[in-house]
């Protein structure tokens, strides 16, 4: 069946003058054209050529590129890993357009409530030791602690270890360089693996302590509430503050989700 090159720019999702220029090029030439009237006709035996040339273009090669490509009689396999890859990378874009969106929104709620009295209550409350499996390491940021907990849940899976909740994550330093523990609590001691360290956070007599609700850009909001408090009641502090996730979405996107609870805790002494 031929199909009028509107109708086959239709079915292609294409305008009719990409055809017209693809045909220029030589990358898509017409079945038949009209000898009289030079209209073009398309046959639906030709739409997978279109879908190759349009899958290529989107991954970012020349159209130049991609004449030589389909030239070279370029394996469905082939296209087929390079697309996933591509899915892979904009998917990669869209969730750190998300962060960066959200810690923008977060920044500005900051500079808004600049003179506005800390809406967390901060308490005093004591802390049990706790035995942990975890992993530190340091980070370019505090957006990047997600390779440091699937290496965590990796070596827990091997270790055969299973970790109880809430997760916890332990600050110990924000300079030169972000120093993190990531932490998951365990029923007992096991012995320790590689970069799986098994230990025992000891008891806190002291821990400031405020409750945040909402995603994890926020979570600076409550730690400067604490250390305003700590300051104003003649406290100070005696070591890693810590972020205790109490409540985390099911869907995986727990830094965006307003149904997140986080406790953020640091360790105080009067003197």
């Amino acid at each position: 069946m031929k199909l009028r090159i509107g109708n086959f720019a239709r079915i292609g999702q294409v305008s009719v003058q990409t055809l017209r220029h693809y045909d220029e090029l030589g990358l898509l030439k017409p079945s038949e054209v009209d000898g009289l009237s030079g209209y073009r006709y398309y046959l639906f035996d030709q739409l997978p050529r279109l879908n190759r040339i349009l899958a290529l273009k989107d991954l970012g090669f020349s159209l130049e590129q991609i004449s030589q490509m389909l030239k070279d009689d370029l394996p469905l396999s082939k296209l087929r890993g390079m697309l996933r890859m591509k899915q892979d990378e904009l998917r990669q874009q869209v969730d750190e357009g998300l962060d960066r969106l959200e810690r923008l929104e977060a920044r500005l709620r900051l500079i808004e409530r600049e003179h506005q009295q800390p809406d967390y209550e901060v308490v005093i409350k004591s802390i049990p030791h706790l035995w942990v499996a975890s992993v530190r390491r340091t980070i370019p940021s505090y957006w990047d602690e997600g390779p440091l907990w699937g290496a965590l849940f990796e070596r827990l899976q091997l270790a055969g270890v299973t970790a109880n909740e809430p997760y916890l994550s332990l600050y110990h330093s924000g300079e030169p360089d972000i120093d993190v523990e990531v932490c998951a609590p365990i029923a007992r001691e096991t012995p320790s693996q590689r970069e799986l360290s098994i230990r025992t956070l000891p008891a806190v007599k002291d821990m400031a302590s405020a409750v945040h609700r909402g995603s994890f850009s926020g979570l600076a909001g409550a730690y400067a509430a604490i250390l305003k408090w700590i300051d104003a009641n003649g406290y100070r502090v005696t070591g890693p503050d810590r972020a205790v996730y109490l409540r985390l979405p099911q869907d995986g996107r727990a830094r965006q989700n307003p149904k997140a609870v986080t406790e953020m805790q640091v360790p105080v002494s009067k003197d």
